[in-house]
């Protein structure tokens, strides 16, 4: 579950996970997304590296939220992201590196 708004990148995860422990020890991330296909040829993806924020809760967590529920509408019900245990991370691209996009 991830989201693309004003040029950052975010995604939710339980305030408890590792991830979040590892980026409170160093904010610089990883996002990746691609398209697979058996077929090698046509596979398609992005990669961007930059710096992570870890939102908490508050008025710009639940705005982010909200913006996540509206592009994966089942999340609310299946896998809610609630203030007390989940943060958001925000990636700031500093470089992006893509394939497969007709370079």
């Amino acid at each position: 579950m991830r989201l693309l708004a004003d040029g950052r990148v975010y995604f939710a995860s339980e305030t408890g996970a590792r991830k979040i422990e590892n980026l409170r020890e160093n904010p610089r991330a990883t996002v990746t997304a691609d398209l697979y296909s058996d077929d090698w040829s046509t596979r398609k993806g992005i990669m961007i590296q930059g710096e992570a924020a870890i939102i908490g809760a508050g008025p710009r967590f639940r705005n982010i939220r909200k913006l996540l529920y509206e592009k994966y509408p089942q999340y609310p019900e299946v896998s809610a992201i609630g203030e007390r245990d989940s943060v958001v991370i925000e990636v700031t691209p500093t470089h992006a590196f893509s394939w497969g996009m007709g370079e």
